[in-house]
Parts: C-alpha cells; structure tokens; sequence
C-alpha cells in the first residue's frame, strides 16, 4: 500500500484551514481517508470563539475514529455523529445558530476486502481509479450549480448556505449528512483513491492543465507536492485574476494518495 498527501496554505499570514489523515486499524485489513476543507468566513462575527482549524481538527479527528472503528455504521452516519459531537464540544460557548458557523467541506473513504465506500459533500473532489486506469470523479456539485451572481454578496451567499437550492457543508446540524453524495464500489473494481480539496482541484477546474486521469497521473508519478506545486505557479502567473477569475489569488491546498 502507497499512502502520500501534502497540504499548503493559501497565504502565509493566515492558518491552514484544510485537514486530512489516513488511518489503518491495527486489527484487520482495511482503512479510512478523511479530507476536509474549513469555510473561511467572510470578515465579522462568525459566532465562535474557537476559529475554523479548530473546527476541522475536531470534525476530523471524529471522523477518523468513527469510521475506522464503527464498522457498523455507514458513512453518512458516522459524518452526522461526528458533526454532533463537535457541535457539542464548543455548543455552550459559540452561537451555532450563526450562518457562519465554522464549517467544512468533506471527503470521507473507508475500505476493506469487499468494498470501498465513500461520501463527498460540497466542493471538495474524490477520484477512484479502476484497475484498468479509467477514472471516476465523485463530485457535490451543488455549489458550481448555483448562479455565480448569486454568489457576489455576503447576504445572497449566506442565505443559500445548507439551504434546499443553494450548497451544503458540515457546520453544525446533523442532518445535513444526508445530503452527502455516497456509494460503495466492490473493491476489486478500486486501485487507487485521491481526494482533493478544491485548492488542489483548480489544476483541473479552473486553470485547465489537464483532465481527472491526468491528475491522478501526476499525483501517482511525482507526488501530491508535485500537484500543488503546479497550481502555485498557475496562480502566480495569474496574481490578479485577469485570465483566471477566482475569490482567492491561492487558496488552502490538500491531496491525499492511497493506493489500495
């Protein structure tokens, strides 16, 4: 088994707000892979004293020990447990009613002899490649789905935020884990998974070097650096956004490898 990742901040001046692990059962075969990318707030009150590296860190660490070691529960089970609980952890001291709650985005795979399951929910990318090299992207694409005029205001933004019509992340409310895109693939049928966040997935979405086959290429030939290396030299020939319009010059960067 190959296992590789690498993660970068958008801006030296500010805190990584991405998260990822892999995590293998010291007991049985078998694994999980968690990627998560922390909504940045607009500017203002969010509502909680504890800041969006808090919120993945917990979310994460969650979703890393429920799904490695509850077998018994699905995907979409684990993510709304692990939600509660760190809702829970921070509920007597922040105001999670606030639209800005810290949330994130989430791409969660878990595998064994049988299967690999997976569950993606808003814009962050999972790949799964066939043991013939042909690749599939699981996407959320609620986001890319909603008008983008609708998006140029903090007000508009935040009335669609984990609303029917508008996009869904995981901040504060459980029941939102039923809105995660999930499946189940047999495992023969898998031979390697790469999550992205959506950082990461502009070397596809937004400055059009190269496909999703081509993607998991490179990552699979020279590393996960490699990849977020080639988005950072994108974006600094482009520091002003006239080729590529985009909110952030460089957003928080992660890519998880696992070959299964």
């Amino acid at each position: 088994m190959r296992i590789e990742f690498a993660t970068a901040p958008g801006a030296t001046a500010r805190p990584n707000e991405d998260w990822t692990t892999v995590a293998l059962p010291a007991a049985g075969e078998g694994g999980t892979l968690v990627v998560l990318d922390g909504v940045t707030p607009p500017a203002g009150d969010d509502g909680c004293v504890h800041g969006v590296p808090w919120f993945t860190a917990r979310l994460g660490g969650a979703l890393a020990e429920l799904s490695g070691s509850r077998r018994d529960m699905t995907l979409s089970e684990i993510l709304a447990t692990s939600i509660l609980r760190t809702a829970d952890a921070h509920r007597t001291t922040c105001d999670l009613s606030h639209v800005r709650t810290p949330q994130a985005t989430v791409v969660l795979v878990r595998w064994g002899t049988d299967a690999v399951e997976h569950l993606v929910l808003s814009d962050s990318t999972l790949l799964l490649e066939s043991p013939d090299g042909e690749v599939r992207a699981v996407l959320d694409d609620r986001l890319d789905r909603v008008p983008r005029e609708a998006l140029r205001s903090v007000a508009s933004a935040d009335a669609l935020r984990n609303t029917e019509g508008g996009y869904f992340t995981a901040a504060a409310d459980p029941a939102v884990a039923a809105k995660a895109v999930t499946g189940r693939t047999p495992a023969s049928e898998v031979r390697a998974v790469l999550a992205l966040t959506d950082g990461a997935a502009r070397w596809v979405e937004m400055f059009r070097e190269g496909g999703w086959t081509d993607c998991l290429a490179l990552v699979r030939k020279n590393g996960p650096q490699e990849l977020i290396d080639r988005v950072r030299a994108a974006e600094w020939a482009d520091p002003e956004g006239v080729a590529f319009r985009r909110w952030k010059t460089s957003d928080d960067a992660t890519v998880t490898y696992v070959e299964l």
